[in-house]
């Protein structure tokens, strides 16, 4: 019986909590959808339930044409807003530009995605799928963490990494604020929810 692969097992996905972590990531790609405003409302859910019909789709096609199984890798999102304590610091949902991404094993190629994609689009013609794309993600170096609780409860971790953490360190920020999410937030409890949180940064 052929094992599973594990993408949550690269250095990627390694962070603790309390404590930031350099790391330099080289390019990936990843089943992408964009959105705009509160994350708590039906734009965001049809966002998600649109790239999980596509992320399935791309692992059955690597495990029956290919034979390489592996897990489902975490969702991700990118964060962002034109003014950008309307995120770090005064956390204005309204305002919050997003872009949700499942990550694409390497060993995959753009080909198989679009496939992928082809599949899950067949099964289900409606809604959002026709709205996921590929996309390269090149964020090279970066700082993270591990954040343990609720998303309302990262505003602090965030205002001290740009307040405190960066310029200490001779940093500043060169792209979005990344967040993965290790826990499924469908049905683990806001207190226990972990999740990295992921600063490309630059030289100051």
């Amino acid at each position: 019986m052929s094992t599973k692969t594990d993408l949550k097992k690269l250095d990627a996905y390694r962070a603790r909590a309390g404590e930031w972590r350099e790391l330099e990531l080289e390019s990936a790609r990843y089943l992408a959808i964009d959105g705009a405003g509160d994350p708590n409302t039906e734009v965001f859910t049809r966002a998600v339930e649109a790239l999980y019909p596509a992320a399935y789709a791309l692992k059955f096609l690597s495990k029956v044409d290919l034979g390489r199984d592996y897990v489902v890798p975490p969702l991700e999102g990118l964060w962002w807003a034109e003014d950008l304590d309307a995120f770090t610091r005064h956390r204005d949902k309204s305002r919050w530009l997003w872009t949700l991404m499942i990550l694409v094993p390497e060993w995959l190629e753009d080909e198989h995605a679009a496939e992928a994609l082809d599949r899950a689009r067949a099964k289900r013609p409606a809604g959002s799928l026709g709205d996921v794309r590929l996309e390269r993600l090149d964020e090279g170096r970066c700082v993270q963490t591990l954040h343990v609780g609720a998303f309302d409860d990262e505003g602090p971790v965030l205002a001290r990494l740009h307040d405190e953490h960066l310029p200490a360190h001779g940093l500043r920020p060169s792209g979005k604020h990344h967040e993965i999410y290790l826990s499924d937030f469908r049905r683990v409890e806001p207190a226990r929810r972990r999740t990295i949180l992921r600063q490309p940064v630059v030289c100051a």
